[in-house]
């Protein structure tokens, strides 16, 4: 089978989002028990989050772990109904892959290209597709994040290998 030819490429994991009812007992584990960072909050009423951004590692391979209690959890969306809320990639030309990405049948959440909680441009495909849209994340909410030039070059750097 030929592989595909896609105009961007997935550099790694940028972040991985953990839900619960109450972020106290999530820092409890991260933060106190494994000794991650925080290294920043965030409290949207829209996004009805309220979050510890923590990061594990260091320079352009650092990886957010953000720990996500919803500020009312009646409402919409409910970060906390499925534990591992979702997983970031870094993306290396986040138009192109939304582009690319729409006109091969992959469905993304409402909302388009924005900045997200640490200052970078996302976009979310979608958890579960539709007839129109019918590649999905399967249950799992998949967030596309622009890496900035240094994390693009830093992955460059490794993929070549030592040289």
């Amino acid at each position: 089978m030929k592989p595909i030819e896609r105009p961007f490429k997935v550099l790694g994991i940028q972040q991985i989002a953990i839900g619960a009812a109450d972020k106290v007992r999530l820092q409890k584990l991260w933060v106190d028990m494994l000794g991650l960072e925080v290294t920043g909050t965030f409290r949207s009423e829209r996004e009805n989050v309220d979050e510890d951004i923590c990061a594990m590692g260091s320079g352009p391979f650092k990886v957010e772990v953000d720990l996500m209690q919803p500020l009312d959890p009646e409402k919409k969306p409910a970060v906390h109904s499925t534990p591992l809320n979702h997983v970031g990639l870094w993306i290396d030309d986040l138009p192109m892959a939304v582009q690319w990405l729409t006109a091969q049948g992959v469905r993304f959440a409402p909302g388009g290209i924005r900045k997200g909680a640490a200052d970078f441009e996302i976009c979310f495909l979608h958890p579960k597709s539709n007839d129109e849209f019918p590649i999905s994340g399967e249950g799992v909410l998949i967030e596309l994040v622009q890496a900035p030039p240094e994390v693009v070059s830093a992955f460059g750097r490794l993929a070549a290998g030592p040289g």
